[in-house]
């Protein structure tokens, strides 16, 4: 059974408040279906954005970059994104140390 988009994005947040990591919710997509990117910031002028990938012959879910470079041009990637699928949801994670925990076991 997968969890609905809503309720990962609530435990995403809830595990980045636990140790301390400034994140919310940038835009709000489909409650139980839509896709999830996260923008880190190390509030740097630099940005990165990832996605989730399925490897379709394991079935494997990864985190993935999708764009990274200077903040307003991840940005730009992130709206083409959201204009492309109105069902995604943007998750901006603001951390010096580049934290962004989607590597931990249970986010894949």
């Amino acid at each position: 059974m997968r969890l609905t988009t809503d309720v990962w994005v609530s435990a995403y947040l809830t595990r980045l408040r636990l140790v301390d990591i400034p994140a919310f919710v940038v835009r709000k997509g489909d409650m139980t279906a839509g896709a999830v990117l996260v923008k880190l910031n190390p509030l740097d002028g630099r940005a990165v954005a990832y996605q989730r990938s399925v490897d379709l012959m394991s079935g494997d879910r990864r985190w993935i970059v999708l764009t990274e470079g200077e903040e307003p041009e991840v940005d730009a990637a992130l709206a083409r994104q959201a204009r492309f699928d109105p069902d995604v949801w943007i998750i901006e994670v603001e951390d010096r140390a580049g934290r962004h925990l989607l590597d931990e076991p249970g986010l894949e």
